[in-house]
């Protein structure tokens, strides 16, 4: 890595560092399901449901609530086929309450 004696961005960094590039990427593709998935969760679920990490095959999606992820894990089966049909398919999709 090259020094410098001038300020760049946190985007300019993120992309000239592999690590953080490769974590851009996967917030990137966390960001892209969550799109992709949003008009299937009912609208009152929305604000709820956070993009999570992705882990191998796995994506997590993050809740606020243990009654949001009751309702959630209903819809896991057609949120996947959705996912699998749009080409943005996972193996698995966890669902992990936040603490407050």
């Amino acid at each position: 890595m090259q020094r410098r004696h001038q300020a760049i961005t946190l985007h300019q960094a993120a992309q000239e560092s592999p690590t953080f590039s490769l974590l851009m990427g996967r917030v990137r593709e966390s960001t892209d399901r969550l799109q992709a998935i949003r008009s299937l969760l009912p609208a009152p679920l929305r604000g709820s449901v956070q993009a999570g990490p992705i882990e191998d095959d796995a994506w997590c999606l993050l809740v606020s609530s243990n009654a949001v992820a009751a309702k959630l894990r209903q819809l896991l089966p057609a949120l996947q086929a959705h996912l699998n049909s749009r080409g943005l398919g996972v193996a698995s999709i966890r669902i992990k309450v936040q603490n407050r």
